[in-house]
């Protein structure tokens, strides 16, 4: 019987026991458990309060892209229109320069062609004026005597009159 003894149960004793363990566990909850929490509840709030503030700053530089990117697109407009009216004014540049050379090119063939005709005019005036001599000369030596200047000037002319609105026609 003796083995018996060795292996018998003490009620006192787990009883002991329990208490033991119920005060121990009382004891670590009031002084071990409670602070520890307290820790970890104020450590959470603050990875709170951090993962807020990185996510409003996200936010924040979300709106500032945002702004950035309508700023550029606001930019890329006022380039296009300051292009767009450079050229329109080089455009309307260049076509007054064009119709003042054309203006001053024609006003140029004017002057030419009136300088020509006058030319033209009084070379007919010199051969005219050649002819009327040639031919006084030429009469008085076949009539053998002088004719009166002016009848013989009114003659010639109205034939170079003649000879000229013939020659007219053809041109």
């Amino acid at each position: 019987m003796q083995s018996l003894d060795v292996i018998s149960v003490n009620f006192w004793q787990i009883v002991i026991s329990l208490a033991n363990l119920t005060i121990l566990f009382l004891i670590l909850k009031k002084f071990l458990f409670k602070p520890v929490q307290n820790v970890l509840e104020q450590r959470q709030k603050t990875l709170d309060s951090k993962y807020e503030a990185a996510d409003k700053s996200v936010a924040e530089a979300e709106e500032s892209k945002k702004a950035w990117e309508e700023k550029l697109r606001s930019a890329e407009g006022k380039a296009d229109s300051i292009i767009k009216e450079a050229t329109e004014d080089a455009k309307n540049h260049s076509d007054r320069i064009v119709a003042e050379a054309r203006n001053t090119a024609e006003g140029i063939i004017r002057q030419a062609q009136n300088a020509a005709e006058l030319e033209r005019r009084s070379a007919e005036e010199g051969i005219k004026r050649e002819i009327v001599d040639v031919s006084a000369a030429l009469t008085e030596k076949i009539l053998g005597r002088e004719i009166n200047m002016q009848d013989h000037r009114a003659m010639i002319d109205s034939f170079i009159a003649g000879i000229g609105d013939d020659n007219d026609g053809d041109m």
